[in-house]
């Protein structure tokens, strides 16, 4: 399945039972060496399987695992992408915290960050915006269910398991940036992306594959 294909599947009331079978054979595929798919750790501390990417859209599985190493982030977990995100859980629990956050000068709690991605990583750029944050309304998704998320809005992905797997598909909205909030006097940097290897990628993909199909705990 393509792009088109998952996002019917996910949001116009049709079954859903083929989106784990078809997530596990692509896991399964990946983790076999069969599929050239190169595993990214990403700084918001998920691993993510790019799986299709055009100028419009996106389609990635996402996994979160205490066994897996993970990217560090130099701003914070609070971020808005530039792009609408449907998002289906396989296995594990999601809970998506959104943002209140508002502009200020005197109680400042963060800088607005924008976040440039390339070939060399994620470059990341001070705005002149600084804002109060506080959290705000909660929303927790097992297995089986789907969330969406439009463009702009400040959240943050919690794992209350420590162990969750989703299929995310992303289609840009132009004039959006990725932004996301960190220490007021925080610099201009670059954070590189971190590629896996083969075996990196193979052992996420497996995992995730276990996972999805009952034979891990």
């Amino acid at each position: 399945m393509r792009y088109q294909d998952l996002y019917d599947e996910m949001t116009c009331g049709t079954p859903r039972g083929s989106l784990p079978g078809w997530a596990g054979e692509v896991l399964e595929a990946i983790g076999s060496g069969a599929s050239p798919v190169v595993g990214v750790r990403h700084p918001l501390g998920f691993l993510c399987l790019p799986l299709e990417r055009t100028e419009e859209h996106g389609v990635c599985v996402h996994i979160w695992s205490g066994t897996l190493p993970r990217a560090a982030t130099t701003t914070s977990q609070i971020h808005c992408h530039s792009w609408d995100l449907v998002s289906h859980v396989l296995y594990g629990r999601v809970e998506n915290v959104r943002a209140d956050v508002g502009d200020a000068t005197g109680g400042v709690t963060h800088r607005v960050f924008e976040v440039l991605s390339d070939a060399e990583g994620d470059r990341i750029l001070p705005t002149p915006r600084t804002v109060r944050c506080a959290p705000g309304v909660s929303e927790v998704y097992g297995p089986g269910q789907t969330y969406t998320l439009p463009a702009g809005v400040f959240h943050a992905s919690v794992i209350p398991g420590g162990e969750a797997a989703t299929i995310a598909l992303g289609r840009g909205r132009p004039g959006r940036s990725d932004l996301s909030l960190g220490p007021p006097g925080l610099g201009v940097h670059l954070v590189p992306r971190h590629r896996c290897d083969a075996r990196e990628t193979a052992r996420a993909a497996l995992h995730a594959a276990g996972r999805l199909a009952g034979r891990l705990p």
